[in-house]
Order: structure tokens, then sequence, then C-alpha cells
């Protein structure tokens, strides 16, 4: 299956410390593969280095071959890859509809039909638009997020962290939207501390520990004991 994206021998730094060791990880176009592992294995450094937001070689990260490792994160989500991040970053200045249409600035001409996609997919947001997105609760400031990042039409979505904090029945309501994304044809990264859920929704998966990665393969074929294997060592 020919990756869409992939990194190669990718090291991660924050200043002098070190958070990720040569990590090999892949995604096909329409693929789904979930990235798990304990709090501080490196899982968010990983996404961050894809997005530009950490500085990688160039070669280190490949997005339809093309090397996009350390290019700015604008053009990397111009090239169509977005990340709905940890904690949601909702701005208090901005209303429901604003912060959509921020997700839209690569495509200006587009933000309209952004908006109402994003209104489509979340109905709850749709009667708060004028609302500051600061003022949702937990649950609709994360499909706030995850609307914001979809206005720029991306072909690969980074979702990290997406059901923290959240009820399980509007969890629940998160995941569906995310398989109706999924029968779109584009492609998903689920950081997930929910390992259960995350094997569930994902065709394949990859298991960091300390900044390497020490388990992927078919999500459905990974066991229990391959698993805390990954986690805690053997």
């Amino acid at each position: 299956m020919k990756a869409l994206l992939r990194t190669q021998a990718l090291d991660g730094f924050y200043g002098d410390f070190q958070a990720l060791f040569g990590v090999d990880f892949a995604v096909a176009a329409g693929e789904t593969v979930a990235l798990i592992g304990a709090n501080g294995a490196g899982k968010s450094t990983l996404l961050r280095a894809i997005v530009g937001l950490n500085a990688s070689r160039p070669d280190a990260v490949l997005l339809d071959d093309e090397p996009i490792g350390g290019l700015p994160a604008e053009a990397i989500v111009a090239r169509g890859v977005a990340l709905v991040p940890e904690g949601r970053r909702i701005f208090r200045s901005l209303t429901v509809e604003e912060h959509i249409a921020l997700g839209a600035w690569t495509r200006p001409r587009e933000r309209r039909a952004a908006v109402e996609r994003g209104f489509a997919l979340f109905p709850a947001l749709a009667a708060s638009r004028r609302r500051s997105g600061a003022e949702l609760s937990g649950g609709q400031q994360q499909m706030l997020a995850i609307a914001r990042a979809l206005a720029s039409s991306p072909r690969l979505l980074l979702c990290d962290e997406i059901s923290l904090g959240l009820a399980p029945a509007i969890i629940d309501q998160v995941y569906l939207a995310l398989a109706a994304l999924r029968g779109d044809g584009r492609a998903i990264v689920i950081v997930e501390q929910d390992v259960g859920r995350a094997l569930g929704f994902a065709e394949r998966a990859y298991c960091l520990r300390e900044g390497r990665v020490t388990l992927h393969g078919r999500a459905g074929d990974l066991t229990p004991a391959a698993i805390h294997d990954a986690y805690f060592g053997t």
C-alpha cells in the first residue's frame, strides 16, 4: 500500500531534550491509523513534527514522497495535512463561526462552504454559531476543533487526544463523525488513551514508548500481551 505520508528515521527535540528516536511511521490514503502509548511516549511530538510545529530534517517527513520536514506549518496545511490539537485550543475572542472560517484561511473562497460543512457534520454547533467558542461545553469545543481543522479540506487529519475529558456519550458522537469522514476517503491518525476504542476504530496501529516505535501492525492482530509489552517492556 502506497503511503500518503511517512516518516523515516524521524528524531524530535525540545531544545536539548530528545523526544523521538528514529521513528518510522506511515499512513496510506483513506486509511485510519491509531497511535497509542503511555503519557510522555512521544505521540504528540510525532504529530507536531508532521505538521511543522517541531523542527525535523526535510527528508524525515514525506507527503506523496515529497519531503516536507521543516516546512512552515502553514505550508503543510496548504498541502492537505491538518491537526486537531490536544486541548482543543479554542479562542475566547472568536465566535463558533469565526473559528471554522479561520480553519479555511488557506482556501479563502471556500470559507462559507467550509462553515456550512462543519455545521452539517456537527449540528449542535449551528445553534451556537454566534457565541464565543469559549462558552461551549467541552464536547462542543472538541467538535469545533475538528470542524476548524476540516475547514482546510485536508487529505490527512491528525487527531490528538480527541476523547480526553469527554463524557462517553459525547465521545460516541465524535467517533461517529470521524467514521463519516473516513467514509469520504480521508486518512485519519488518532492519538488515543482508550486503547480498546482506538484499536476498534483503526485499521493499523503503532505504539510508542520513550520516543521509539515498540509495536506496529494491523489493529485487530495486536494481542493484549503484545500491547502490554510494547507499553511497559518485557
